[in-house]
Protein backbone atom coordinates (compact mmCIF):
# COMPACT_ATOMS: atom_id res chain seq x y z
CA UNK A 1 0.00 0.00 0.00
CA UNK A 2 1.13 3.53 -0.94
CA UNK A 3 1.93 6.37 1.30
CA UNK A 4 -1.23 8.30 -0.26
CA UNK A 5 -3.24 5.17 0.79
CA UNK A 6 -1.83 5.02 4.19
CA UNK A 7 -2.31 9.55 4.31
CA UNK A 8 -5.79 8.58 3.75
CA UNK A 9 -6.32 5.97 6.08
CA UNK A 10 -4.63 8.16 8.88
CA UNK A 11 -7.49 10.99 8.06
CA UNK A 12 -10.10 7.88 8.41
CA UNK A 13 -8.89 6.80 11.17
CA UNK A 14 -8.91 9.85 13.01
CA UNK A 15 -12.51 10.85 12.39
CA UNK A 16 -13.45 7.59 13.39
CA UNK A 17 -11.61 7.63 16.84
CA UNK A 18 -12.88 10.66 17.65
CA UNK A 19 -16.11 10.05 16.74
CA UNK A 20 -15.46 6.40 18.58
CA UNK A 21 -14.25 8.92 21.67
CA UNK A 22 -17.49 11.24 21.76
CA UNK A 23 -19.73 8.50 21.37
CA UNK A 24 -17.83 6.46 24.23
CA UNK A 25 -18.19 9.76 27.01
CA UNK A 26 -21.94 8.80 26.71
CA UNK A 27 -22.41 5.37 26.74
CA UNK A 28 -19.54 4.30 29.11
CA UNK A 29 -19.22 3.81 32.88
CA UNK A 30 -15.94 5.67 33.18
CA UNK A 31 -14.59 7.08 36.63
CA UNK A 32 -12.34 9.98 37.65
CA UNK A 33 -8.96 6.91 38.34
CA UNK A 34 -10.28 4.56 35.56
CA UNK A 35 -7.28 3.66 33.24
CA UNK A 36 -7.27 2.87 29.64
CA UNK A 37 -6.52 -0.22 27.71
CA UNK A 38 -3.96 0.17 25.03
CA UNK A 39 -2.01 -1.48 22.40
CA UNK A 40 0.98 -0.34 21.09
CA UNK A 41 2.75 -1.23 17.90
CA UNK A 42 6.14 0.49 15.71
CA UNK A 43 5.33 0.93 12.17
CA UNK A 44 8.65 1.35 10.48
CA UNK A 45 11.10 -1.53 8.83
CA UNK A 46 14.55 -1.56 7.94
CA UNK A 47 15.49 0.29 4.89
CA UNK A 48 17.41 2.10 2.87
CA UNK A 49 17.05 6.05 2.70
CA UNK A 50 18.61 7.98 0.93
CA UNK A 51 20.97 10.45 1.51
CA UNK A 52 20.89 14.09 1.34
CA UNK A 53 22.93 14.48 -1.58
CA UNK A 54 21.90 11.24 -3.29
CA UNK A 55 23.41 11.42 -6.71
CA UNK A 56 26.69 9.54 -7.74
CA UNK A 57 28.08 8.30 -11.28
CA UNK A 58 30.41 5.04 -11.66
CA UNK A 59 31.43 3.49 -14.79
CA UNK A 60 28.84 4.97 -17.15
CA UNK A 61 26.12 4.56 -14.74
CA UNK A 62 23.79 6.79 -12.42
CA UNK A 63 23.60 5.55 -8.72
CA UNK A 64 21.60 6.43 -6.07
CA UNK A 65 23.56 6.68 -2.83
CA UNK A 66 21.58 5.57 0.36
CA UNK A 67 22.13 5.28 3.68
CA UNK A 68 20.73 2.05 5.93
CA UNK A 69 18.45 2.07 8.33
CA UNK A 70 18.38 -0.31 11.53
CA UNK A 71 19.04 -3.57 11.02
CA UNK A 72 17.76 -5.30 8.05
CA UNK A 73 19.56 -8.46 5.97
CA UNK A 74 21.00 -5.96 3.38
CA UNK A 75 21.76 -9.14 1.14
CA UNK A 76 17.89 -9.47 0.73
CA UNK A 77 17.69 -6.02 -1.62
CA UNK A 78 19.58 -7.35 -4.04
CA UNK A 79 18.01 -7.83 -7.71
CA UNK A 80 15.06 -6.87 -6.36
CA UNK A 81 12.90 -4.75 -8.53
CA UNK A 82 12.94 -1.46 -6.04
CA UNK A 83 11.65 2.33 -6.53
CA UNK A 84 11.25 5.04 -3.97
CA UNK A 85 8.86 6.47 -1.32
CA UNK A 86 8.44 8.91 1.13
CA UNK A 87 7.43 12.69 1.75
CA UNK A 88 8.60 15.83 -0.10
CA UNK A 89 7.75 19.96 0.36
CA UNK A 90 5.98 21.44 -2.80
CA UNK A 91 6.50 25.02 -3.24
CA UNK A 92 2.58 26.03 -4.18
CA UNK A 93 1.47 28.81 -6.86
CA UNK A 94 1.11 30.83 -3.79
CA UNK A 95 4.36 30.95 -2.08
CA UNK A 96 3.54 28.73 0.21
CA UNK A 97 5.08 25.20 1.20
CA UNK A 98 2.82 21.85 0.85
CA UNK A 99 3.97 18.29 2.39
CA UNK A 100 3.04 15.38 0.16
CA UNK A 101 3.13 12.07 0.59
CA UNK A 102 4.95 10.39 -2.59
CA UNK A 103 5.52 6.90 -4.18
CA UNK A 104 6.86 5.97 -7.77
CA UNK A 105 4.90 2.14 -8.25
CA UNK A 106 7.10 1.40 -11.12
CA UNK A 107 10.82 -0.22 -10.85
CA UNK A 108 13.26 3.00 -10.95
CA UNK A 109 15.94 0.94 -9.14
CA UNK A 110 17.61 -1.95 -8.56
CA UNK A 111 20.99 -3.31 -6.65
CA UNK A 112 22.83 -6.06 -8.96
CA UNK A 113 24.73 -8.80 -7.54
CA UNK A 114 28.36 -9.77 -8.67
CA UNK A 115 28.04 -12.49 -11.09
CA UNK A 116 29.73 -16.06 -9.70
CA UNK A 117 31.72 -15.38 -12.26
CA UNK A 118 33.45 -12.97 -10.93
CA UNK A 119 33.59 -14.21 -7.44
CA UNK A 120 34.31 -17.67 -7.19
CA UNK A 121 34.15 -18.27 -3.82
CA UNK A 122 30.88 -16.63 -2.86
CA UNK A 123 29.41 -19.73 -1.73
CA UNK A 124 31.98 -21.04 0.42
CA UNK A 125 32.84 -17.75 2.23
CA UNK A 126 29.57 -16.44 2.45
CA UNK A 127 28.13 -13.22 0.87
CA UNK A 128 29.57 -10.06 2.54
CA UNK A 129 28.89 -7.01 1.33
CA UNK A 130 30.63 -3.57 1.95
CA UNK A 131 27.41 -1.44 3.35
CA UNK A 132 29.16 1.68 1.64
CA UNK A 133 30.45 0.25 -1.77
CA UNK A 134 28.23 -2.78 -2.36
CA UNK A 135 24.95 -1.40 -1.90
CA UNK A 136 24.06 1.76 -3.99
CA UNK A 137 21.24 1.12 -6.81
CA UNK A 138 21.37 1.72 -10.06
CA UNK A 139 19.25 4.23 -11.32
CA UNK A 140 19.95 4.71 -15.41
CA UNK A 141 22.93 4.67 -17.39
CA UNK A 142 24.95 7.78 -17.45
CA UNK A 143 23.27 8.62 -21.61
CA UNK A 144 19.77 9.60 -19.59
CA UNK A 145 21.54 12.53 -17.90
CA UNK A 146 21.58 14.34 -21.36
CA UNK A 147 17.67 13.59 -22.39
CA UNK A 148 14.70 16.04 -21.27
CA UNK A 149 14.98 15.09 -17.84
CA UNK A 150 17.94 17.58 -17.94
CA UNK A 151 17.20 20.52 -19.51
CA UNK A 152 13.60 20.86 -17.19
CA UNK A 153 15.70 21.08 -14.36
CA UNK A 154 18.19 23.43 -15.22
CA UNK A 155 17.48 25.69 -12.37
CA UNK A 156 16.23 23.22 -9.84
CA UNK A 157 18.04 23.60 -6.09
CA UNK A 158 18.32 20.10 -5.84
CA UNK A 159 20.28 19.50 -8.96
CA UNK A 160 23.63 18.97 -7.38
CA UNK A 161 21.71 16.29 -4.80
CA UNK A 162 19.59 14.04 -6.83
CA UNK A 163 19.50 12.76 -10.01
CA UNK A 164 17.26 15.01 -12.58
CA UNK A 165 15.86 11.89 -13.86
CA UNK A 166 14.97 10.59 -10.25
CA UNK A 167 13.49 14.07 -9.70
CA UNK A 168 11.38 13.87 -12.75
CA UNK A 169 9.72 10.53 -11.41
CA UNK A 170 9.01 12.49 -8.74
CA UNK A 171 7.43 15.95 -10.22
CA UNK A 172 5.77 13.16 -12.77
CA UNK A 173 3.60 11.40 -9.78
CA UNK A 174 3.21 14.69 -7.98
CA UNK A 175 1.87 16.73 -11.25
CA UNK A 176 4.10 19.25 -9.94
CA UNK A 177 7.64 20.98 -11.90
CA UNK A 178 10.91 19.71 -10.86
CA UNK A 179 11.53 23.51 -9.71
CA UNK A 180 8.70 23.21 -7.35
CA UNK A 181 10.07 20.37 -5.15
CA UNK A 182 12.02 22.05 -2.40
CA UNK A 183 13.19 19.23 0.09
CA UNK A 184 12.75 15.54 -0.56
CA UNK A 185 13.01 12.59 2.12
CA UNK A 186 12.85 9.60 0.76
CA UNK A 187 12.95 5.22 1.05
CA UNK A 188 13.62 2.84 -1.02
CA UNK A 189 11.41 -0.08 -1.17
CA UNK A 190 10.56 -2.98 -2.95
CA UNK A 191 7.80 -2.81 -5.95
CA UNK A 192 6.48 -6.67 -5.34
CA UNK A 193 2.88 -6.96 -4.15
CA UNK A 194 2.25 -8.39 -1.19
CA UNK A 195 0.32 -12.02 -1.73
CA UNK A 196 -0.75 -15.22 -0.41
CA UNK A 197 1.58 -18.57 -0.79
CA UNK A 198 2.07 -22.06 0.15
CA UNK A 199 0.77 -24.94 -0.74
CA UNK A 200 -2.91 -24.25 0.72
CA UNK A 201 -2.66 -20.13 0.68
CA UNK A 202 -2.23 -20.58 4.15
CA UNK A 203 1.25 -17.96 4.36
CA UNK A 204 1.59 -14.62 3.78
CA UNK A 205 4.43 -13.07 1.57
CA UNK A 206 4.99 -9.70 2.07
CA UNK A 207 7.64 -7.22 2.76
CA UNK A 208 7.18 -5.00 6.47
CA UNK A 209 4.96 -7.72 7.93
CA UNK A 210 7.42 -6.48 10.84
CA UNK A 211 5.33 -4.21 11.89
CA UNK A 212 2.83 -3.36 9.97
CA UNK A 213 0.70 -6.84 10.37
CA UNK A 214 0.68 -5.97 13.94
CA UNK A 215 -1.06 -1.90 13.69
CA UNK A 216 -3.05 -3.47 11.41
CA UNK A 217 -5.11 -5.68 14.06
CA UNK A 218 -4.69 -3.32 16.57
CA UNK A 219 -6.29 -0.78 15.01
CA UNK A 220 -8.88 -2.98 12.81
CA UNK A 221 -9.36 -4.41 16.71
CA UNK A 222 -9.87 -0.47 18.14
CA UNK A 223 -12.34 0.35 15.72
CA UNK A 224 -14.80 -3.07 15.21
CA UNK A 225 -14.70 -2.86 19.21
CA UNK A 226 -16.59 0.27 19.42
CA UNK A 227 -19.32 -0.57 16.35
CA UNK A 228 -22.43 -0.84 18.82
CA UNK A 229 -23.60 1.35 21.23
CA UNK A 230 -23.84 -2.00 23.09
CA UNK A 231 -20.12 -2.52 22.91
CA UNK A 232 -19.17 0.58 25.58
CA UNK A 233 -22.47 0.07 27.70
CA UNK A 234 -20.59 -1.70 30.08
CA UNK A 235 -17.03 -0.04 29.21
CA UNK A 236 -15.06 1.44 32.37
CA UNK A 237 -11.99 2.36 30.45
CA UNK A 238 -10.14 3.66 27.61
CA UNK A 239 -10.00 1.88 24.94
CA UNK A 240 -6.71 3.10 23.02
CA UNK A 241 -4.24 2.35 20.37
CA UNK A 242 -0.67 3.75 20.04
CA UNK A 243 1.52 3.71 16.48
CA UNK A 244 5.01 4.95 17.00
CA UNK A 245 7.89 5.69 14.38
CA UNK A 246 11.79 4.79 15.03
CA UNK A 247 11.48 1.51 16.85
CA UNK A 248 14.40 -0.20 14.51
CA UNK A 249 16.84 2.51 15.39
CA UNK A 250 15.98 2.58 19.26
CA UNK A 251 12.36 4.74 19.54
CA UNK A 252 14.25 7.71 20.64
CA UNK A 253 12.88 10.51 18.87
CA UNK A 254 10.07 12.76 18.29
CA UNK A 255 7.88 10.30 16.71
CA UNK A 256 9.04 7.28 18.89
CA UNK A 257 8.00 5.38 21.96
CA UNK A 258 10.73 6.89 24.24
CA UNK A 259 9.33 10.52 23.33
CA UNK A 260 6.39 11.96 25.55
CA UNK A 261 3.54 12.06 22.95
CA UNK A 262 1.17 9.12 24.65
CA UNK A 263 1.46 9.46 27.70
CA UNK A 264 0.93 13.50 26.70
CA UNK A 265 -2.23 12.67 25.10
CA UNK A 266 -3.45 10.00 27.87
CA UNK A 267 -3.10 12.67 30.83
CA UNK A 268 -5.09 15.34 28.20
CA UNK A 269 -8.02 12.62 27.73
CA UNK A 270 -8.40 12.65 32.07
CA UNK A 271 -7.95 16.51 32.20
CA UNK A 272 -11.14 16.34 29.53
CA UNK A 273 -13.14 13.39 31.59
CA UNK A 274 -12.55 14.56 35.18
CA UNK A 275 -15.30 17.87 34.74
CA UNK A 276 -16.15 19.16 38.08
CA UNK A 277 -13.18 16.38 40.04
CA UNK A 278 -11.26 18.46 42.78
CA UNK A 279 -9.13 15.68 44.03
CA UNK A 280 -5.23 14.55 44.12
CA UNK A 281 -3.53 12.37 40.85
CA UNK A 282 -6.38 11.83 38.54
CA UNK A 283 -3.79 11.02 36.08
CA UNK A 284 -1.60 8.75 38.33
CA UNK A 285 -3.97 6.78 39.43
CA UNK A 286 -5.79 5.62 35.54
CA UNK A 287 -2.12 4.95 34.89
CA UNK A 288 -2.11 2.44 37.85
CA UNK A 289 -5.26 1.05 36.37
CA UNK A 290 -3.87 0.79 33.05
CA UNK A 291 -2.61 -2.42 30.71
CA UNK A 292 -0.76 -1.72 28.12
CA UNK A 293 0.00 -4.71 25.06
CA UNK A 294 3.06 -3.77 23.23
CA UNK A 295 2.50 -6.47 19.90
CA UNK A 296 5.74 -6.54 17.91
CA UNK A 297 6.68 -9.60 15.47
CA UNK A 298 7.65 -12.27 17.02
CA UNK A 299 10.58 -14.98 16.27
CA UNK A 300 8.63 -18.21 14.93
CA UNK A 301 10.82 -21.28 14.91
CA UNK A 302 13.00 -22.07 11.43
CA UNK A 303 12.61 -25.56 10.48
CA UNK A 304 16.13 -25.64 9.03
CA UNK A 305 17.60 -24.01 12.24
CA UNK A 306 15.58 -25.40 15.15
CA UNK A 307 18.48 -24.92 17.06
CA UNK A 308 18.39 -21.05 17.04
CA UNK A 309 15.49 -21.58 19.39
CA UNK A 310 15.35 -22.54 23.36
CA UNK A 311 14.10 -26.21 23.13
CA UNK A 312 10.81 -26.14 25.05
CA UNK A 313 9.84 -22.11 23.69
CA UNK A 314 9.59 -22.59 19.90
CA UNK A 315 6.34 -20.66 18.62
CA UNK A 316 5.09 -22.20 15.52
CA UNK A 317 3.09 -20.70 12.63
CA UNK A 318 -1.15 -20.85 13.06
CA UNK A 319 -0.85 -21.24 16.25
CA UNK A 320 -1.95 -17.99 17.82
CA UNK A 321 0.05 -14.99 19.73
CA UNK A 322 3.35 -15.04 20.80
CA UNK A 323 3.98 -13.91 24.66
CA UNK A 324 7.61 -12.72 24.84
CA UNK A 325 9.36 -13.57 28.51
CA UNK A 326 12.80 -12.14 29.19
CA UNK A 327 14.52 -12.03 32.65
CA UNK A 328 16.73 -9.42 32.05
CA UNK A 329 13.80 -6.69 31.41
CA UNK A 330 14.02 -6.82 27.51
CA UNK A 331 10.56 -7.59 27.20
CA UNK A 332 8.26 -5.58 29.99
CA UNK A 333 6.31 -9.08 30.72
CA UNK A 334 5.53 -9.98 34.10
CA UNK A 335 3.81 -13.61 35.17
CA UNK A 336 0.52 -11.14 36.26
CA UNK A 337 0.59 -9.30 32.32
CA UNK A 338 0.78 -12.71 30.96
CA UNK A 339 -1.93 -14.41 33.03
CA UNK A 340 -4.03 -11.52 32.64
CA UNK A 341 -3.88 -11.68 28.58
CA UNK A 342 -3.56 -15.15 28.52
CA UNK A 343 -6.95 -15.16 30.09
CA UNK A 344 -8.52 -12.91 27.19
CA UNK A 345 -7.44 -15.49 24.79
CA UNK A 346 -8.85 -18.70 27.12
CA UNK A 347 -12.12 -17.09 27.52
CA UNK A 348 -12.36 -16.19 23.20
CA UNK A 349 -10.84 -20.21 22.90
CA UNK A 350 -8.04 -18.11 21.29
CA UNK A 351 -4.31 -19.93 21.35
CA UNK A 352 -1.31 -18.56 22.72
CA UNK A 353 2.36 -19.84 23.26
CA UNK A 354 5.83 -18.65 24.98
CA UNK A 355 8.92 -16.92 23.85
CA UNK A 356 12.44 -16.85 25.81
CA UNK A 357 15.54 -16.57 24.09
CA UNK A 358 18.27 -18.78 24.35
CA UNK A 359 20.84 -17.98 27.39
CA UNK A 360 23.72 -18.50 25.13
CA UNK A 361 22.22 -15.84 22.84
CA UNK A 362 21.30 -11.97 22.80
CA UNK A 363 17.62 -11.05 23.12
CA UNK A 364 16.10 -8.52 21.22
CA UNK A 365 13.40 -5.47 22.52
CA UNK A 366 10.74 -3.80 21.84
CA UNK A 367 9.01 -0.33 22.75
CA UNK A 368 6.84 -2.53 25.66
CA UNK A 369 10.23 -1.89 28.20
CA UNK A 370 9.91 1.86 27.30
CA UNK A 371 6.40 2.65 27.69
CA UNK A 372 6.31 0.44 30.54
CA UNK A 373 8.85 2.14 32.42
CA UNK A 374 7.79 5.84 31.36
CA UNK A 375 5.32 6.32 33.94
CA UNK A 376 4.74 2.20 35.34
CA UNK A 377 2.03 1.11 33.15
CA UNK A 378 1.33 -2.79 32.97
CA UNK A 379 2.37 -4.10 30.68
CA UNK A 380 2.88 -7.65 28.42
CA UNK A 381 5.01 -7.85 25.31
CA UNK A 382 3.64 -10.30 22.47
CA UNK A 383 3.26 -10.35 18.77
CA UNK A 384 2.54 -12.87 15.70
CA UNK A 385 4.97 -16.07 14.54
CA UNK A 386 6.93 -14.97 11.70
CA UNK A 387 9.92 -15.87 9.34
CA UNK A 388 12.78 -14.06 7.53
CA UNK A 389 12.27 -11.21 9.98
CA UNK A 390 14.17 -7.88 8.75
CA UNK A 391 14.39 -9.41 5.27
CA UNK A 392 13.14 -7.39 2.21
CA UNK A 393 9.97 -10.30 2.26
CA UNK A 394 9.14 -11.47 4.96
CA UNK A 395 6.85 -14.72 5.79
CA UNK A 396 3.61 -15.06 8.49
CA UNK A 397 0.89 -17.22 8.69
CA UNK A 398 -2.69 -16.09 7.17
CA UNK A 399 -4.70 -17.49 10.46
CA UNK A 400 -1.93 -15.51 12.73
CA UNK A 401 -3.60 -12.04 11.53
CA UNK A 402 -6.70 -13.26 12.06
CA UNK A 403 -6.08 -14.69 15.53
CA UNK A 404 -4.33 -11.83 16.50
CA UNK A 405 -7.18 -9.56 15.17
CA UNK A 406 -9.47 -11.34 17.48
CA UNK A 407 -7.37 -11.38 20.37
CA UNK A 408 -6.92 -7.81 20.02
CA UNK A 409 -10.48 -7.22 19.89
CA UNK A 410 -11.53 -9.68 22.98
CA UNK A 411 -8.64 -7.73 24.83
CA UNK A 412 -11.10 -4.24 24.20
CA UNK A 413 -14.16 -6.16 24.95
CA UNK A 414 -13.56 -8.34 27.82
CA UNK A 415 -10.59 -7.26 29.83
CA UNK A 416 -12.19 -4.63 32.16
CA UNK A 417 -14.00 -7.66 33.63
CA UNK A 418 -11.25 -10.31 33.93
CA UNK A 419 -8.93 -7.33 35.45
CA UNK A 420 -11.54 -6.67 38.41
CA UNK A 421 -11.79 -10.57 39.50
CA UNK A 422 -7.83 -10.24 39.97
CA UNK A 423 -7.06 -9.81 43.73
CA UNK A 424 -3.71 -9.06 44.85
CA UNK A 425 -2.20 -10.27 47.96
CA UNK A 426 -0.30 -7.44 49.61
Amino acid sequence: MGPKAWWTIFLYTKYVLLSRFCHWRKLCRYAVGNGFHVIAAHTDSPCLKLKPKSASSKSGYQMVNVQTYGSGLWHTWFDRDLSVAGRVIVRGSDGSFMHKLVKVKRPLLRIPTLAIHLDRTVNKDGFKPNLETHLIPLLSTKIEETLESKEKSTASSLKPAHHPLLMQALSDELNCGIDDIVSVELSVCDTQPSCLGGGNDEFIFSGRLDNLASSYCALRALIDSCKLSSDLSSEHAIRMIALFDNEEVGSDSVQGAGAPTMFQAMRRIVSCLVNEYVGEGAFERAIRHSFLVSADMAHGVHPNFMDKHEEHHRPEMQKGLVIKHNANQRYATSSVTAFLFKEVGKIHNLPTQEFVVRNDMGCGSTIGPILASGVGIRTVDCGIAQLSMHSAREICGKEDVDIAYKHFKAFYQTFSSIDRKLKVDF
